[in-house]
């Protein structure tokens, strides 16, 4: 394995000068910056770091750890110290996940060049490699301790250990003698690759091959057909899926020739996408996005430029990058009058760090659309004066240039908010507004240039509402008084720039609807948001059908936490602020929401949500909802991480909860007994029942906890989704870290069945 995989890697110079290894600084804040020396192992996919050449080396990251490689001018922190080091001759690894970055400083530019381009070239060659192979890899150096090229059966014995796998030495000793073909006592390449093989058997698949197998060696394509119908309710398009399929995965030509499926060829679709539990269709945009943006949940950041706590954490340009790249599309920006005319963004009152806001919003302008083509919402809480509000509009207008949009689409009064599909790859600007947009739009149509803004204006107008009461729940009262009396008037050029996005205060819904615009939008608490759903849940849903709301975290979070976003969902609620810096259970309901329709950001709400005469009530519903009974039978797992990696001897008794999210009736978790010491393969054969009387509205969340006596069970892995693109039948479910990444290959094995209405036979 690992000669096979070093004989396939890109080598060239520069990656042969990473493997002799480099000393470079490595720069934490502008107070630490150390000399580390860099060194790329043999094996070309991991790099380790020690103080001095020749000094104690440790790992420091792996190569499919690697999201990118920045240059240095991308980083704000080189960028901070330009001054002390040539820009060029810093780079910047981007980990996938929230890891930190990684900024480190070459004494050339040609030897930043070299790691730049080197790295680059090996993060394309991983993400290209089948992960099948990678894993082979991953796990070889794991367990090749001395780093030889070979592993001992000491050494297998310790894998298995680390794998999570509790195995009788005899048994262990026969797979290994079977795969050592060589007999040198010792496995290397393809030898290492059959041992794997032989541990990784799945019984339980081979027993249902089995049951639809006639001769127990090969699925028909009838009999494939069968299970397709049966089992996995492919319905009428079983047929030609079928033929789709084995041409797909049955690794044999002649196998495809015949249309039969092999059992490697059964397995290899139960553990890919087709297999998954997530429906395929439901991954690309496959919703319609052509209706207004109030019909659509949209993913939201609340103080998208903090990437720690609310009270001291750091501020910086990298927490927009992320929250873009992750598929957010409303950011938040706090800004304030700066030093030197320039604005800056920073948590008010508060000791968080500054960053530029011309900074953030040339982030914004590269980020907005790599991820998704549909539009970015810009939601500005400005505490500036007249000078640097005029500023932010320069800044808005010269830095997004044909991105922003700064006048209704046609020039024309519309009579409701415009599609995510019209208003592809462009940022709007959320805010308080002067005026009304059709007297906006009248004075377009007269040609009436304002030359003397200050009188134009009301006299008592003042930016009372424009920081959205959050800002009060983390301020002292005096300074926010203070800062009332104080708030300037707003500048028209910034006025201007808000077209569909006008931030009014909230009194009551039927304030709402006889004073309100569908262009205009109100931001809650979340105290206040769920008070309102209690007390008037129906009146909430059909305000939301007709015009936008926000809602932010409670100031009280000052830790950065967050609130279920799914109680807000329910009430059609579509801009759900979530801090997306700290991970948990909440976070994984919003990737989980978010995960479909192409990862864009915006998810269309069910009918019942976009009626402004809907009677669906959250807190209370009724039919016409279709009930439905689903039966989760937890199968088995396959290669569970370990909890706590540090522990050797240590093996995980994992068990496996089932939770659903929907409207609180529906809102519950069950879970399996746990299997003692056996993460590699471990069996549950246990079904679990669910009655869901909203299931348009339902999350699934699927978590494999460590089983402690002692204590709180150990999060191991999840995986959370949509009732909507679940697939039923026999499933793989492919975990993810607390972090959301791949846990590959760890995952569990289920059988999924739903059933209409509301059945009482659990069996």
């Amino acid at each position: 394995m690992a000669s096979s995989l070093q004989g396939r890697l890109p080598i060239n110079e520069d990656v042969l000068l990473m493997q002799k290894g480099t000393l470079m600084r490595k720069v934490r804040s502008k107070n630490w910056k150390k000399l580390r020396y860099f060194r790329l192992q043999e094996d070309g996919m991991t790099v380790w770091h020690a103080r001095q050449a020749g000094g104690r080396a440790k790992p420091s990251f792996s190569i499919s750890d690697v999201e990118t490689v920045r240059e240095g001018h991308e980083s704000e922190l080189l960028r901070s110290l330009a001054e002390e080091f040539p820009l060029e001759q810093g780079f910047t690894i981007v980990f996938h996940g929230r890891r930190s970055n990684l900024d480190l400083v070459a004494h050339s530019v040609e030897e930043a060049q070299m790691w730049m381009q080197g790295l680059q070239l090996l993060v394309d060659f991983v993400t290209n490699m089948d992960q099948q192979e990678r894993l082979d890899h991953d796990w070889f150096q794991r367990g090749d301790k001395n780093q030889d090229g070979r592993m001992s059966f000491r050494e297998v014995q310790r894998l298995l250990h680390m794998m999570n796998v509790d195995m009788e030495q005899e048994y262990a000793f026969q797979l290994f003698q079977a795969a050592d073909m060589s007999q040198s006592d010792t496995l290397e390449g393809e030898e290492f690759i059959e041992f794997y093989k032989a541990l990784t058997k799945r019984a339980e698949v081979q027993e249902l091959f089995e049951t639809f197998s006639a001769d127990g060696q090969k699925l028909t394509l009838l009999e494939f057909v069968d299970f397709l119908q049966e089992e996995q309710k492919e319905g009428d398009h079983a047929s030609d899926l079928a033929l789709e399929l084995i041409d797909r995965y049955e690794p044999s030509e002649s196998g495809k020739l015949r249309h039969v499926l092999s059992m490697d060829g059964f397995l290899s679709y139960l553990s890919s996408k087709d297999g998954d539990v997530f429906n395929p269709t439901c991954l690309p945009i496959y919703q319609d996005m052509t209706q207004p943006l109030n019909h659509y949940y949209i993913n939201s950041s609340h103080n998208t430029y903090l990437v720690g706590d609310q009270l001291c954490g750091q501020s910086s340009v990298e927490g927009y990058i992320r929250a873009l790249k992750r598929g957010c599309r409303c950011v938040e920006v706090d800004i304030w009058d700066g030093p030197s005319g320039e604005p800056i963004v920073y948590h008010g009152h508060t000791l968080t760090s500054r960053i530029l806001f011309k900074e953030v919003v040339a982030a914004v302008a590269q980020y907005a659309f790599q991820t998704s083509d549909y539009p970015v919402i810009l939601s500005l809480e400005i505490h500036c004066s007249w000078e640097q509000q005029e500023v932010i509009a320069q800044h808005l207008t010269e830095i997004l240039g044909e991105q922003l949009l700064s006048s209704t689409l046609d020039g024309l009064l519309p009579t409701q908010l415009p599609s995510p599909e019209e208003l592809r790859r462009k940022i709007l600007v959320k805010g308080k507004k002067l005026r009304t947009l059709e007297e906006d739009l009248e004075e377009e149509e007269e040609e009436e240039l304002e030359s003397e803004p200050e009188r134009e204006q009301e006299p008592g107008l003042e930016l009372e509402a424009q920081a959205e009461p959050e800002t009060p729940e983390l301020s002292p009262r005096s300074k926010d008084k203070k800062e009332k009396k104080s708030t300037p008037i707003m500048c028209p050029s910034l006025s201007a720039l808000v077209v569909y996005m006008k931030t009014v205060s909230f009194h009551n819904f039927t304030h709402s609807r006889e004073h309100y615009r569908f262009y205009e939008l109100s931001s809650f608490s979340e105290t206040k948001a769920r008070r309102l759903i209690k007390e008037a849940g129906n009146e909430f849903v059909q305000h939301n059908a007709w015009q936008l709301s926000r809602v932010y975290p409670s100031g009280l979070r000052t830790d950065s936490s967050n609130y279920n976003p799914q109680e807000l969902w329910n009430a059609g609620c579509q801009m759900v602020a979530m801090n997306v810096q700290t991970a948990g259970l909440e976070m994984d309901i919003c990737d989980g929401l978010f995960r479909q329709n192409g990862g864009c950001g915006y998810v269309l709400k069910p009918d019942f949500l976009r009626d402004t005469q809907s009677s669906f009530h959250p807190e209370r519903p009724i039919s016409p909802f279709k009930a439905r009974t689903l039966l989760v039978q937890v199968i088995s797992g396959q290669q569970l991480p370990k909890v706590d990696k540090t522990k050797e001897g240590c093996i995980v008794d994992p068990l496996v909860r089932v939770e659903v999210f929907g409207i609180r009736p529906d809102t519950t978790r069950q879970e399996t007994s746990y299997v003692e010491n056996n993460g590699f393969n471990p069996y549950w054969g246990q079904t679990l029942c669910f009655r869901v009387l909203v299931p348009e509205l339902a999350l699934l969340r699927f978590v494999v906890k460590d089983y402690n006596w002692r204590s709180r069970n150990d999060f191991v892995g999840q995986y959370t989704l949509p009732w909507t693109c679940m697939q039923q039948g026999y499933r793989h479910i492919h975990l993810l870290s607390k972090d959301g990444t791949r846990l590959h290959p760890a995952s569990i094995f289920v059988h999924l069945c739903i059933r209409e209405g509301l059945d009482e036979d659990e069996s």
